[in-house]
């Protein structure tokens, strides 16, 4: 393919993205499946692009005063330091690739744009967002929105019913990848070198699945459940069965794990990999009679802790979603307390207080039997280890304190 070529297919694939929920990563891939005829390098350049513009869109959005992707791509040349002159020789109006620049965009080329660009450029964040997140980062903000806008590591976690991270890590190493342990989660793996990381989904250990894909905030979240062999756990808004996995490994695939989600389509992904994993305690469907040890409620939240992988979510949240969201989790936290159960883990991918502190206390305001539990204290106990960055009463990670993608969990444990 041409460079315009490549230019026109990153219009393309962004215009496709207005008008769809998938994540980024998804939408390339289907994409590049029905067009042979991009290579290798073909598809590492258009995605890169694209997921260029969308790490940058507000700063883009900004300087083209314009949301719609051509501009977008434009406003993205421009940044990379291409002045208006080269922009123009790559929409030339060649075959397959982007029609030539309009007489208003040489004009917005032409004009720099000299004042200082507002937070939310700055940031990267929608504006309405703006109070929320100033309120839950403080003096922070810009810093960790810095954080987020980098590149997420690779981060695995060793499924201790098959192997060890020891064997695991040797493993890896034999076949060229630059793999280390996670620095806080005790079966965490990080990997160093993200080219050719890709791979990963190919190799013995994981179709055998000695390892899963997750990130080390995760596995934190769920090592906070203190999960332990012979325990009936409910995991209330399992998705696509990470956490379950993560806690039948914790429990020596000895209890019962009942996995619930209000997506089916989510939730069928599940069954193969607690296959893959040989993991054999994990049943999905409505909770019985019985009491659980513990509810695990990773619920469904704006996914702002995620932006590093997704940065296409930020700009599809709105106000509107952000409240039915948080609807959302104050009924799953009531459903979780009406099982009875000794502990309620609440684990949320959001770096927003609505959606955290608020929602702990919130259910506390409205059940008096449960109380905070330090993870500090949960922590020392599971691993004794010292705790990592953020843990303290409750959990927070972010991407600058931890190296992680954003994430809450606080642990509830009833008191009557």
């Amino acid at each position: 393919m041409t460079p315009s070529a490549r230019l026109q297919a990153a219009i393309e694939i962004l215009d496709a993205l207005e008008q769809t929920n998938r994540p980024a990563d998804r939408m390339l891939r289907d994409w590049f499946r029905v067009r042979r005829y991009a290579g290798a390098k073909d598809r590492a350049a258009i995605g890169e692009r694209v997921f260029a513009v969308l790490r940058r869109r507000g700063e883009l959005m900004w300087r083209m005063k314009s949301a719609e992707p051509r501009a977008l791509v434009i406003g993205g040349l421009l940044a990379e330091g291409l002045d208006g002159d080269a922009i123009e020789m790559l929409l030339d109006g060649s075959k397959y690739g982007p029609a030539p620049l309009s007489g208003s965009e040489r004009a917005m080329l032409a004009v720099p744009r000299n004042e200082a660009p507002p937070l939310w450029v700055q940031g990267e964040f929608p504006a309405f967002l703006e109070p929320e997140l100033a309120r839950s980062l403080g003096a922070n903000l810009l810093d960790e929105m810095r954080a987020m806008a980098e590149r997420a590591p690779i981060d695995l976690r060793v499924n201790t019913v098959k192997a060890t991270r020891d064997e695991v890590l040797r493993e890896l190493h034999g076949e060229g990848f630059e793999a280390e342990p996670a620095p806080y989660a005790p079966h965490g793996i990080r990997i160093v070198e993200r080219e050719g990381a890709a791979a990963l989904s190919r190799t013995r250990a994981f179709l055998e699945g000695r390892f899963e894909f997750q990130d080390e905030a995760a596995q934190i979240a769920a090592l906070l459940c203190a999960a332990k062999p012979g325990e009936r756990i409910l995991d209330l808004a399992a998705g696509a069965g990470g956490k379950a996995l993560a806690l039948a490994a914790d429990m020596n695939n000895r209890g019962v794990i009942v996995a619930r989600d209000g997506d089916p389509i989510r939730l069928a992904r599940l069954a193969p990999r607690a296959a893959r994993a040989g993991v054999t305690i994990i049943r999905e469907g409505a909770p019985d009679e019985d009491a659980f040890d513990a509810v695990f409620v990773d619920a469904p939240c704006s996914g702002s802790g995620a932006w590093r992988r997704q940065p296409e979510q930020k700009w599809r949240l709105t106000p509107e979603r952000l409240v039915e969201l948080q609807t959302l989790q104050d009924t799953l936290l009531a459903e979780a307390a009406q099982t009875s159960p000794t502990r309620i883990v609440y684990a949320t991918c959001s770096l927003l207080a609505c959606e955290n502190e608020d929602r702990v206390a919130h259910f506390l305001a409205r059940h008096r039997n449960y109380a905070i539990h330090p993870a500090a204290d949960v922590w020392g106990e599971s691993t004794g280890t010292a705790p990592p960055p953020g843990m303290g009463n409750i959990f927070r990670a972010t991407p600058r304190t931890t190296r992680t993608d954003g994430f809450l969990t606080a642990v509830l444990v009833r008191c009557d």
